[in-house]
């Protein structure tokens, strides 16, 4: 545990936790207008960068993130004299991942059905994390390649197709709707971007910049704290700001009853 806590930058746990931090405001507000309770537009303006600003902030991570792991991991093996591919640990958290993704999916259809969850941020992540592998020893090609991918998405969700079967890349069906989508096309380029970031700002899994130690300065330590958490924050929010709206809103009771007897 002493090594896994020292093998651990502060900094990306807060950057993490001030992601998480904007998660939850921006849950808050969707779920506020969702039931109706404050006319909030999410759609547009402030709310609408914020949900973007989040999602791009938590895949650069994720790339950073799999750039600090590889490296450490790469750098111990080494150390003990081993050889053996790492690439069977990334399938097998991206699979986690992902699984976790198809288990958002199977709640909200059976919550909601309409804007149910397809491809969303847990999935999009499990798929990354194995598909990343490939690129984790390509230096600054992730730059390029990640802006391209970026590009072919936004020329995508420009368009719609007649079919769905490859929503999960970015190709958006006609009438399509769902409360999480986030194709590999464009997000996939975050996630490569943020892999070059971790190579260039942590070489060999080692700090290369100076920064002093703030980790005990005020709120500091409760973003690091919530950026180490932050996927047991992503599963368990939603839940626990609905739970908190029921007790505080006698309408919002009301709007569920009629949902569920419906």
């Amino acid at each position: 545990m002493k090594d896994k806590q020292r093998s651990r930058y502060w900094e990306v746990d807060v950057v993490r936790g001030l992601a998480v931090f904007m998660m939850v405001c921006y849950h808050l507000a969707f779920d506020l207008n969702y039931f109706g309770l404050v006319r909030i537009d999410i759609r547009s303006g402030l709310w609408f960068f914020l949900a973007r600003a989040t999602a791009a902030l938590f895949l650069l991570l994720v790339g950073l993130s799999l750039s600090l792991s590889y490296n450490s991991a790469k750098r111990q093996r080494l150390e003990r004299g081993e050889g053996a591919s790492l690439f069977l640990k990334f399938v097998r958290r991206g699979l986690w991942i992902f699984s976790l993704g198809m288990a958002v999916t199977l709640a909200t259809y059976l919550l909601l059905e309409d804007g149910f969850i397809v491809f969303g941020a847990l999935h999009l992540i499990g798929v990354s994390i194995i598909l990343a592998y490939p690129f984790l020893n390509l230096g600054r090609w992730n730059i390029f390649i990640g802006v391209m991918i970026i590009l072919i998405g936004a020329y995508l969700q420009s368009r719609s197709f007649a079919f769905s079967w490859l929503l999960w890349l970015g190709l958006i069906p006609e009438g399509f709707y769902s409360l999480d989508y986030l194709p590999l096309f464009p997000w996939f380029g975050v996630v490569l971007i943020g892999i070059f970031a971790g190579q260039s700002l942590y070489p060999g899994a080692k700090r290369g910049f100076c920064l002093p130690d703030l980790s005990a300065a005020c709120g500091m330590r409760q973003l690091s704290i919530a950026g180490r958490n932050s996927l047991s924050i992503y599963l368990l929010h939603q839940p626990l700001i609905i739970v908190a709206l029921l007790l505080l809103s006698p309408d919002l009771q009301s709007v569920l009853t009629l949902a569920f007897l419906n």
